[in-house]
């Protein structure tokens, strides 16, 4: 099953954050959610239950919005 791990306000932000996660070893999946009024929209990023708290620990040491 996949889990949000985190909601990512434009696809470049979602592609970045999936790019250093999938580094990291972690599997994702980028889901868009939402169109918003420049055209990009939300992104939700999923990864696999069993790696929610590796993906997780990985965001709070990057401490940054994408």
């Amino acid at each position: 099953m996949w889990t949000v791990v985190y909601v990512a306000q434009s696809k470049a932000g979602a592609n970045e954050l999936k790019n250093m996660l999938n580094e990291q070893g972690v599997l994702i999946k980028v889901h868009q959610i939402g169109k918003s009024k420049n055209g990009d929209g939300l992104f939700e990023v999923l990864v696999p239950e069993a790696e929610v708290e590796d993906a997780r620990g990985i965001l709070e040491q990057l401490g940054r919005d994408f």
